[in-house]
């Protein structure tokens, strides 16, 4: 059966107009599917079930992902999603390690079809389509980094990444999200994201939303950072003033 006559795709909260521009896209899809990586940041502009207007993005690194979805006006915080992937041909499978919305599906594992053309992304069971906003360049931090340590009275403290409560960064070329969770008991502690950049050793975060406080939305922090050994030095003031120091472990 093609990709026309499927049933998996759902298409929900959606004009007509917009169901036929899909279809026509279904129709590009059939006639040159590309081979070209996920890797990147995507965006796509959906509804809650209230009717609010939600902007989603979505963020892979080479092993990880992480998907948010806020307010597209205030940045007000609505849900956030992810864990590590793998793509097999057309089909996507996530290991889930954090779900906002629905923390049952902390430790899963879930299957998906995709269709991939190009700078455009579909995804069963996610409604609307997803437009690549940038490839994984140019940002020198692309990837997934777990929380490693701090630098605290000029005294290190380091934290085992392998246990369960986890604080993670993933950033593409333009875009980060942080998340900090429990895959043991499924909790969800905070989340926040936006774009960033990094220019003469200074890294600055540009926030669209923070769940934990959506005041913060807008706002810009700027950092210093290094790479030293293969760990990111992170050091500045935090969204509340504080000054910090955060070491940050690539994740593999």
């Amino acid at each position: 059966m093609g990709y026309l006559g499927d049933t998996w795709f759902k298409i929900k909260s959606m004009s007509i107009l917009k169901y036929i521009s899909i279809l026509l896209l279904f129709i590009a899809f059939q006639t040159g599917l590309s081979a070209q990586g996920l890797t990147g940041a995507w965006e796509s502009d959906t509804l809650s079930e209230n009717g609010e207007s939600l902007r989603a993005v979505l963020i892979f690194s080479d092993s990880f992902y992480a998907a948010s979805w806020f307010n597209a006006e205030t940045g007000e915080f609505n849900m956030t999603k992810g864990g590590s992937w793998k793509l097999d041909g057309e089909t996507l499978t996530k290991n889930i390690e954090f779900d906002s919305a629905d923390p049952d599906r902390v430790g899963a594992e879930a299957s998906k079809k995709i269709l991939l053309k190009a700078d455009i992304l579909a995804i069963e069971g996610m409604s609307g389509i997803w437009r690549r906003t940038d490839d994984g360049g140019p940002g020198a931090l692309r990837g997934a980094w777990l929380m490693s340590g701090r630098v605290r009275d000029g005294e290190t403290q380091t934290r085992d990444t392998n246990r369960p409560r986890k604080t993670m960064k993933v950033l593409s070329g333009t875009r980060f999200q942080w998340i900090a969770y429990n895959t043991e008991t499924k909790e969800f502690m905070g989340s926040g994201g936006g774009t960033y950049t990094t220019v003469d050793g200074k890294y600055t975060e540009n926030i669209e939303f923070f769940s934990r406080d959506n005041s913060r939305v807008g706002i810009s922090l700027e950092f210093d950072y290094e790479l030293k050994d293969g760990n990111w030095h992170h050091k500045g003031f935090s969204s509340k003033g504080d000054p910090m120091h955060e070491i940050w472990s690539r994740r593999e």
